[in-house]
């Protein structure tokens, strides 16, 4: 099903591009998906923002793709969703991983299955992800990506998205932050203040510009990538999105992935491929084109004269790292700056996305007048605790792959490795015993590519909601599990209102949130005395009153509130305040709760990241090189 999107999608008035205005509300360094967001948010909500990136804007390299439920709400706001849904394959057949010895070839066991699991809301997962929100996980390459957002960005913001700008000192004074830029065509030096700034650069820059320390590990593993050309319509897999690969040659470890990036197919007929190989896997010089060729040959077990046609290489590591502060003065960190881990899980580019999503509706407020800055202290305190277990779980996820070789009983010897492939698909005591450890294996990968309860699931230990004391319904040691609740500090839960309208155009409990201010959701039958106390408050930051109808049984499952409570809702969907039923006095409640939230809450008593922390460094150090 599909919703509509709540924003009217307005941007700023246009600049003349060759001009440098002298100061702005907010200055973002950085124009890949995170900073490209960020400008879109705020423009849209009438805040003047100016990004720069030291890049140019050709997009070269495909990098992520998998877009989450919650990603796809913050990109709805922004207007972008359905483009990206309209390039997204319309079957579900793609939402699947699979685990392969090659793809094809001469040899008995070539192009033999390993196993599959369903992934990103597929298959047997259908169900609970579409009752966790009304938006799918989507499909797009950074590579596409990257330009659909530059091209809203511009429009949002015109003439003020600039290229080849580097950032080369940051100063801040109470009053503002200014920074100074070096052109990287005319050598030309640019210096312009802002109230605020955003760095979204990756921490290329900005980590050190801003004195802040990264906690974890770094370079754990090198990546090489390579975006190649190459026809695959052999390999006997006809859908899968994504293809893992292990062989008794390679012993217990992985040999590589491919990663069907389209532009037409995203299955065996994809045009272009994201191929990852393991470094040992090249023979000879890693920058020679044949070498490599040769590595990606034998991982599929194409012949000697299959034809690749490469595109583009990048190289990279693994990191477990966290920024120690997200806030330094009048900066924020936010993205590949504030936090980097393995792609594993798909949550570096959606947390990005998510710290967008959180900080510019606050930063828009405080900048009209809504909420003290305090407000913003909230941001670090939210997103990154949310993102050390992000990178705890992406490490735990790299390390999920090695079972399945050992259950194959792959190891130094190679030739014991075939054996054990003869006793796995014998129709022996021991080949049903072996079937089952490797699917159980393959199965565990769930906590991958299954992972509700991490997507959706995440919550707020503090910041800028109301606690009420109550429990958390489940820890994050089952990461696949999700479980709705309108606890504060948690996603408004989704429900499909039974007064949605036209068929084709249901509505979604989400929908009523409103892009600015609060929405306070409650019933019809309670909505005159809440509005009542809406409009007795007053007050700086704006309440919208949504009601639902009292018989909307879909509703009622999920809200956890009576009939006469209410739920305060924030625009990125997180709960802020709830009112189980009717307080004695509504109005002196709903203040004292606005009261908290427009300071950014209370601070935790202790880091609600240090657990996670200790679970990356864990998770780094039994990961395999």
């Amino acid at each position: 099903m599909s919703v509509t999107d709540r924003n009217t999608h307005a941007g700023l008035a246009p600049i003349d591009e060759e001009s440098w205005p002298e100061q702005t509300e907010v200055f973002i360094m950085g124009g890949g998906p995170v900073g490209l967001s960020c400008a879109i948010l705020l423009a849209q909500r009438g805040i003047d923002v100016f990004l720069v990136d030291r890049r140019d804007f050709v997009f070269r390299f495909p990098r992520a793709h998998l877009l989450n439920m919650r990603t796809m709400e913050a990109f709805a706001d922004m207007g972008v969703a359905e483009d990206i849904y309209a390039a997204t394959p319309a079957h579900d057949r793609w939402r699947k991983v699979v685990w392969y010895t090659t793809a094809t070839g001469p040899g008995r066991f070539d192009g033999m299955k390993i196993g599959e699991v369903p992934a990103w809301g597929g298959g047997d997962d259908a169900e609970r992800y579409a009752s966790a929100g009304p938006r799918r996980h989507a499909n797009m390459p950074q590579i596409r990506l990257d330009p659909l957002l530059y091209t809203h960005a511009r429009r949002a913001a015109p003439g003020r998205i600039r290229k080849l700008q580097e950032v080369t000192a940051i100063a801040q004074d109470d009053d503002r932050v200014t920074v100074t830029m070096l052109d990287a065509e005319s050598g030309e030096s640019h210096t312009m203040s802002a109230r605020y700034l955003i760095a979204a650069d990756g921490g290329r820059d900005s980590v050190d510009l801003l004195g802040v320390r990264l906690e974890g590990r770094s370079n754990l593993r090198e990546v090489v990538n390579y975006h190649v050309q190459m026809d695959l319509s052999a390999w006997p897999e006809p859908d899968a999105l994504l293809a893992h690969f292990m062989h008794p040659a390679g012993g217990a470890r992985r040999r590589g992935t491919i990663q069907a990036i389209g532009p037409t197919h995203y299955d065996r007929n994809s045009e272009e491929w994201l191929v990852s190989v393991a470094a040992w896997m090249v023979e000879g010089d890693p920058d020679d084109d044949a070498a490599l060729f040769d590595s990606i040959r034998r991982m599929l077990g194409l012949g000697p004269e299959h034809d690749i046609t490469m595109l583009t290489t990048t190289r990279w590591n693994y990191h477990g790292l966290i920024a120690d502060r997200f806030r330094v003065g009048r900066a924020f960190l936010a993205g590949d700056a504030a936090h980097k881990h393995p792609p594993t899980g798909g949550l570096g580019l959606n947390g990005g996305i998510q710290d967008a999503h959180n900080l510019c509706w606050k930063i828009a407020a405080v900048l009209h007048g809504q909420a003290s800055d305090g407000l913003l202290d909230s941001y670090e305190a939210e997103r990154r605790p949310t993102v050390a277990w992000y990178t705890a779980h992406s490490l735990e996820n790299a390390n999920r792959h090695p079972p399945i070789a050992i259950a194959l009983g792959f190891g130094e010897d190679e030739a014991e490795g075939f054996r054990n492939l003869e006793t796995y698909v014998s129709d022996t005591p021991e080949g049903a015993v072996m079937r089952t450890q490797v699917a159980d294996a393959v199965a565990h990968n769930s906590y991958d590519y299954s992972q509700l309860g991490v997507e959706c699931g995440y919550h707020y230990w503090a910041g800028a909601f109301v606690p009420d004391g109550t429990p958390v319904p489940a820890d994050d040691a089952d990461p696949i599990t999700f479980h709705s609740t309108s606890r504060p500090g948690h996603h408004l839960p989704h429900a499909w209102l039974a007064d949605g309208g036209e068929p084709l155009t249901p509505r979604s409990s989400h929908d009523l949130v409103a892009a600015e201010g609060l929405t306070l959701i409650t019933s019809v039958s309670a909505s005159a005395r809440w509005s009542d106390a809406v409009a007795a408050v007053g007050g700086a930051m704006p309440v919208t009153v949504a009601a639902i109808p009292d018989e909307d049984g879909a509703w009622v499952r999920v809200r956890e509130i009576d009939q006469d409570g209410a739920l305060l809702i924030r625009p990125d969907r997180k709960v802020a305040w709830r009112a189980v039923g009717m307080p004695t006095d509504p109005g002196k409640a709903l203040l004292a709760a606005l009261e908290v939230i427009a300071r950014g809450g209370d601070l935790p008593h202790s880091d609600p990241a240090q657990p996670y922390m200790r679970r990356i460094r864990d998770a780094a150090s039994i990961l395999v090189r």
